[in-house]
C-alpha cells in the first residue's frame, strides 16, 4: 500500500472557546430551514401574507450569503452568465436575486433529493417563470444545486453521454467532483489516477487488529467549517453524523506540567497582539511588504514591543506561532507577510469536525458510477486545437477533448509531467512562485484511551525554536474512529527533518513526550499496538501537503493556476482556489468550477460554432478512410498484427503509431472501447472472434510494436503480452477516429510527403 497523502488543514488555528456540544447533527440544518420554509417543497410562496413573504425572503437571503452570494448584487459568474438584463430598472435584478436564494434555500432544506424546475414552479408566481430558468440553471451548472451521492441525484444521469470526453488526471476530491458533474452534464469521463487508491491526499486507512481495529484518517481529516460546506451536504446525504472538534486543548510544557492558564491566556494575547500589528506592519510597508516574510515580520515586532522575553513565555510562543505553521503547511520565513491570510474574509464558519467513520466513506461514494483507471501515472499531456493526448508510465495513450489536471502543486513544481506545448509564462511563474508546504504525522492505536475520553486535543511545548512543530499537537481520533487512535503532528521545520529520522526513533520520542505527561498524573502510557509514520515530502504522487502563499507570491496566483489553456486544458485542486486554498472543501469546489468551465467552453467551441452532428459524422468517414488506407502499406506486420508510424520518427523509439489486430472474415465496426482484458478474460474469447472479420486498434510506440514482434508463440501469446506489458485498451473505427484523430492524419501527411520526396527523388535518378 502506498503511503498515506497529506493532511489538509484549513483556517488559521483551532479555536480553543467554550463549547457547547459535542456532537454536531446535520439534521439540525434541515429542522432550521424546516421551520423558515415549512419544509421541503410545500411551502407556495404565492400564498403566504407579505409580512411572511418578506421574511422568508430575509431567511433565504442569508441562506444565499453562507453560500458567498452577495446579499444584494450578483456575482461576476452571473453577469457574464447573462442570467438577467442589466440594462433594465434594478427591479429586474432584485427580483432574480430573490428568486436565486428561493432556489438556493429549497435545496438546502433537502439536499437528499433531487430539485426540478417544475418544483420551482409550484412555488413561485407564474410571472417570473423567465427567471427561474435562469437562475435555476446558473445553479445547476455552478453545482450550487443537485451535486453530490445522493441516490436521487444519481438516479438523474443521462443514460447518454452526448458531449465531448474529458480525461481527468487524479480522483482527489477535485477530481471526482469534477467527474460526477460532467457525467451529469453528458460528457464522457475518464479518471487516471496514479495510485492504486482513490481520494489523492484524502486517505482512511485500518489501523490495530481484528479485534481492535480502528479507521484513521492519515490525509485530509478535519472538515474545517461546517456553515455552508459542500462537504457536510455529502455527509447529511449519506446520514454520516459528524463530531464537533472540542475546544478544549490544555497544553504541557516539555516536562510534563501543566502550562498555566492565566499565562497561557496571556502568551495567547501577544500572540494575537502580533498578527494585528503585523497586519498593520504591511499597511505602512504597501508594495515592499511583498518581499518580507511573516517570520521576519514577527520576529522584528516582538523585539520592537519586548513582549515574550522570559523563556517560558518564548516557549508558549513557539508552540503558537508553530500551530500556526501547521495551518499553512508553511515555514513563517517562507509566509508572505502581504498575503499569507489573503482567504480569511471566505472562511467558512462553524465548527471543525471529524466525519464518523474517516473520510474514505466521502470518496467511496463520490467514486460510484464514475470510471478510474488505476497505476496510470501521466507523465506527458499534449494539448492542441484537435484535443488532447495524455501519456502515462508505460507509453500508453489515451486522448479526448479536453484534460482537467487536479494534481497537487508539488507535482506540477517537480515537473514529473510534460506539458506539450509548454504552459504559458504566467502559470509557469505562479506554479514557481505559489508555496507547497509539509505537515507530517505519527498515527498509533493504543490498547485503551489513556488521554481521555473528554479530550480531542491537547499539545505539547518544546525547549527548541527549530524543534517548535515537532510533536507540538496531538488529535484524539477515538470519538469516529472505532478504536483508540492518537496522532501526532508534526509542521514546519521539523516536518522537514521528520523525513530523513528513523521511524523507530519517531515513535521512541512521542512516546517519552506522552510518557513524560501522564506517567506523573499516574497514567500509564502502554505501546502502541500500530504506528505509521508519513513520508509526504517523499511521495512523488503529492511532494508535500497544501499550499500557501510564498514571499514573493499572491492571492492572485492561485487564479492563474485555475487559467484553462486554449480551452483544452483545465485545472483544478486546493492550489487553484483561491477562496478556499489548504481545504478539502476547496478542493472539491474547485472541481465543481472546473466542471461548469469545461461545459461552458463545450459550448463556445462545439455548439456556438455550429458545429453540427453532420459534419461530425463527415469527419469521422473521412477519418475511417484515412485510417483504412494507411493499413493497406503498413509499416511492420505479423500474424494479426499491422503497425503504422509517422515516417519521419525511424529513430525515435518512443514514437506513437497505431496498431491494428485482424480477427476472423468478417469486417466489423463498432464505436464500443474493448478492453484486452475482456477479450482474454470471459466477454470475446480468441476463438470466438475468429469466427468473423473485424480489426481493432490501439495506439502503441515503436519499440513497443518491436517487443510484440519478438514475443515467442503464437497470436494468442502476444495478446496475453500486449495485455500483461502495456495493458492496451482496444478500439473499434469509430473510437479510435474520434479519439486518435490527430495521430492518424499526423501519420497521413507525414506519410504523403515521405513518398512525395521519394518520386521526386526516383523521377531526378531517371533524369
Amino acid at each position: 500500500m502506498d503511503p498515506p497523502p497529506p493532511s489538509i488543514s484549513g483556517g488559521r488555528r483551532l479555536s480553543r472557546r467554550a463549547v457547547k456540544r459535542t456532537n454536531y447533527d446535520e439534521s439540525l440544518q434541515d429542522s432550521l430551514l424546516h421551520d423558515h420554509i415549512g419544509g421541503p417543497r410545500r411551502r407556495n410562496r404565492r400564498n403566504l401574507t407579505a409580512a411572511e413573504r418578506q421574511s422568508e425572503t430575509e431567511t433565504e437571503a442569508m441562506i444565499a450569503v453562507s453560500l458567498g452570494f452577495p446579499i444584494d448584487s450578483i456575482l461576476d459568474a452571473e453577469v457574464s452568465a447573462g442570467v438577467v438584463d442589466l440594462t433594465d430598472d434594478g427591479a429586474a435584478q432584485n427580483d432574480y436575486i430573490v428568486v436565486r436564494n428561493h432556489i438556493l434555500a429549497q435545496w438546502r432544506s433537502n439536499v437528499r433529493s433531487y430539485l426540478s424546475k417544475p418544483e420551482i414552479r409550484e412555488t413561485v408566481s407564474r410571472q417570473y417563470d423567465h427567471l427561474i430558468s435562469s437562475a435555476y440553471d446558473f445553479l445547476l451548472e455552478h453545482g450550487y444545486i443537485n451535486f453530490g451521492v445522493s441516490p436521487a441525484i444519481r438516479a438523474q444521469l443521462p443514460d447518454e453521454q452526448d458531449k465531448g470526453s474529458v480525461i481527468i488526471i487524479g480522483s482527489g476530491l477535485a477530481g471526482l467532483a469534477a467527474a460526477r458533474q460532467l457525467l451529469s452534464f453528458g460528457f464522457k469521463v475518464l479518471i487516471l489516477e496514479g495510485r492504486d487508491r482513490p481520494g489523492g491526499r484524502v486517505f482512511t486507512t485500518k489501523m490495530g487488529k481484528n479485534h481492535n481495529s480502528a479507521s484513521v484518517d492519515l490525509g485530509g481529516s478535519v472538515i474545517t467549517g461546517i456553515h455552508a460546506n459542500p462537504l457536510g451536504v455529502l455527509s447529511r446525504q449519506l446520514g454520516i453524523p459528524l463530531h464537533n472538534i472540542r475546544d478544549s486543548c490544555p497544553l504541557f510544557w516539555p516536562d510534563g506540567t501543566t502550562v498555566d492558564q492565566r499565562m497561557d491566556a496571556e502568551v495567547d494575547l501577544v500572540f494575537n497582539k502580533l498578527l494585528e500589528n503585523a497586519a498593520r506592519l504591511r499597511e505602512v510597508l504597501g508594495e515592499s511588504a511583498n518581499d518580507i516574510s511573516l517570520g521576519s515580520a514577527i520576529e522584528r515586532l516582538q523585539k520592537l514591543y519586548g513582549v515574550a522575553r522570559k523563556i517560558e513565555q518564548q516557549e508558549l510562543l513557539d508552540w503558537h506561532l508553530a500551530n500556526l505553521e501547521y495551518a499553512n503547511a508553511g515555514n513563517l520565513s517562507d509566509l508572505s507577510l502581504a498575503h499569507w491570510d489573503q482567504d480569511d474574509p471566505y472562511e467558512m464558519g462553524g465548527d471543525h469536525c471529524f466525519l464518523a467513520g474517516g473520510n474514505w466513506r466521502l470518496i467511496h461514494a463520490l467514486c460510484e458510477d464514475v470510471p478510474i483507471l488505476y497505476k496510470k501515472t501521466v507523465t506527458r499531456i499534449a494539448y492542441g486545437e484537435g484535443g488532447v493526448e495524455v501519456v502515462v508510465v508505460g507509453g500508453q495513450i489515451f486522448q479526448a477533448d479536453m484534460v482537467l489536471c487536479t494534481v497537487p502543486l508539488g507535482v506540477l513544481k517537480s515537473g514529473t509531467i510534460k506539458f506539450d506545448p509548454e504552459l504559458p509564462p504566467q502559470k509557469l511563474q505562479a506554479i514557481d512562485r505559489l508555496g507547497f508546504g509539509l505537515l507530517n504525522k505519527v498515527a498509533m492505536i493504543f490498547p485503551c484511551v489513556f488521554w481521555g475520553e473528554e479530550i480531542d486535543t491537547f499539545g505539547c511545548l518544546s525547549k527548541e525554536r527549530t524543534k517548535r512543530g515537532e510533536f507540538f499537537l496531538f488529535y484524539g481520533y477515538h470519538t469516529v474512529s472505532g478504536g483508540a487512535v492518537l496522532i501526532a503532528l508534526i509542521a514546519g521545520e521539523a516536518s522537514l527533518n521528520f523525513e530523513q529520522s528513523n521511524p523507530l526513533t519517531s515513535l521512541h520520542h512521542v512516546l517519552s513526550i506522552l510518557r513524560g505527561i501522564y506517567g506523573p498524573r499516574g497514567v500509564s502510557v502502554p505501546d502502541p499496538i500500530q504506528t505509521i509514520c508519513t513520508r509526504w515530502g517523499d511521495d512523488p504522487l503529492s511532494r508535500g501537503s497544501y499550499s500557501h502563499v510564498k514571499v514573493g507570491s499572491s492571492g492572485n496566483d492561485y487564479n492563474v493556476l485555475a487559467e484553462n489553456v486554449k480551452g483544452r486544458l483545465f485545472f483544478a485542486g486546493e492550489a487553484t482556489n483561491r477562496e478556499y486554498p489548504a481545504t478539502m472543501h476547496g478542493a472539491f469546489l474547485s472541481g465543481l468550477r472546473e466542471a461548469s468551465c469545461i461545459l461552458q467552453t463545450w459550448r463556445e467551441q462545439f455548439v456556438n460554432k455550429s458545429i453540427s452532428k453532420r459534419f461530425l459524422q463527415k469527419n469521422l468517414r473521412l477519418c475511417s478512410d484515412i485510417l483504412v488506407d494507411l493499413f493497406r502499406r503498413p509499416d511492420l506486420e505479423f500474424g494479426i498484427y499491422s503497425f503504422v508510424f509517422d515516417p519521419s520518427t525511424t529513430d525515435d523509439l518512443n514514437a506513437m503509431g497505431l496498431m491494428r489486430i485482424t480477427f476472423g472474415n468478417f469486417k466489423y465496426e463498432d464505436s464500443r472501447k474493448h478492453s484486452l482484458n475482456e477479450k482474454l478474460n470471459g466477454h470475446c474469447q480468441l476463438s470466438e472472434l475468429q469466427d468473423q472479420e473485424f480489426h481493432l486498434f490501439a495506439c502503441v510506440s515503436r519499440e513497443g510494436a518491436h517487443q510484440v514482434k519478438l514475443v515467442s508463440g503464437d497470436d494468442k501469446a502476444r495478446l496475453h503480452f500486449l495485455s500483461k506489458k502495456f495493458g492496451l485498451q482496444l478500439m473499434g473505427f469509430s473510437d479510435t477516429c474520434n479519439l486518435s484523430h490527430s495521430l492518424i492524419v499526423d501519420i497521413s501527411c507525414a506519410r504523403k510527403n515521405h513518398y512525395r520526396k521519394l518520386r521526386t527523388m526516383h523521377h531526378k535518378v531517371h533524369l
